[in-house]
């Protein structure tokens, strides 16, 4: 499976190298440090990050990137970028660190601020996503086959709504969120999640919407929101109410949500 020159089955490689190199760091003690922005980091990350970058330069050595782990370029050269890889070595650090498996590695290609390929892969689960712009969103567990996934139905249309949420940032306008669907007489169920699998959950219809009203940057969403977007579901600035962009000036998502 190929979107241009991009291999796909070389990215679903690289995304479980960086799963195993995890995984041997999840079943000892770590040590955590805390970054400038308050948020944790861990031999975990950043060897994630290593193999990432080491797999993606060796194959596409031309293509430049993003990654929480690696300082950033300045938007003044990126502003040119007609496409990049736009990386998270382990997207919920906080739910590495608790050892509950929601976790992820994340790896989008980005050109011209859409996501265009993305995978996601849940190493504590051994299931990998992945959405590809003009071929689809797929499911794989290791051993099996992919399974297509694909997912039309508005949440607006349901009786009955699954409200996917954070186990680690639960806001207060998504309490809200839920209470409007109530009041206009739905009938709520929810769903707790870490990391960028609540957009899988939304697009292989465990969930129905995945409302986001908290600080996100674009790393934390670029490879889910393609897998969501190739199975048929959109992932939407909350204010404008136009489709998320990335390559923005500033990193930090607005506020969005996916249905």
């Amino acid at each position: 499976m190929k979107y241009k020159e991009i291999e796909i089955e070389t990215l679903l490689d690289i995304a479980v190298k960086a799963g195993d190199a995890i995984m041997e760091i999840y079943a000892r003690d770590f040590a955590v440090e805390i970054k400038e922005d308050k948020s944790p980091l861990t031999e975990a990350d950043k060897k994630s990050n290593a193999v990432i970058l080491d797999g993606l330069k060796k194959n596409y050595p031309d293509i430049p990137f993003i990654s929480e782990e690696t300082k950033q370029t300045p938007y003044s050269e990126r502003e040119e970028w007609k496409r990049f890889w736009l990386i998270d070595p382990i997207d919920g650090t906080k739910e590495f660190i608790k050892k509950n498996g929601e976790f992820t590695v994340n790896i989008a290609l980005i050109e011209d601020g859409v996501p265009v390929i993305g995978v996601v892969h849940v190493p504590a689960q051994n299931v990998t996503y992945c959405g590809v712009k003009g071929i689809g969103s797929f499911k794989q567990e290791i051993g099996n086959q992919k399974s297509e996934i694909r997912n039309t139905t508005h949440y607006s249309e349901k009786q009955k709504v699954v409200v996917v949420a954070s186990r680690s940032h639960l806001s207060d306008e998504a309490s809200q969120f839920v209470e409007e669907l109530k009041s206009g007489g739905k009938e709520v169920d929810f769903l707790s999640s870490g990391s960028s699998l609540k957009f899988c959950l939304v697009a292989e219809g465990v969930a129905d919407v995945y409302p986001r009203f908290g600080p996100t940057m674009e790393w934390d969403t670029g490879a889910a929101h393609a897998v969501a977007l190739y199975a048929g579901k959109n992932v939407i600035n909350w204010e404008t109410k136009l489709p998320l962009v990335y390559n923005k000036k500033s990193l930090l998502n607005p506020f969005f949500i996916v249905e």
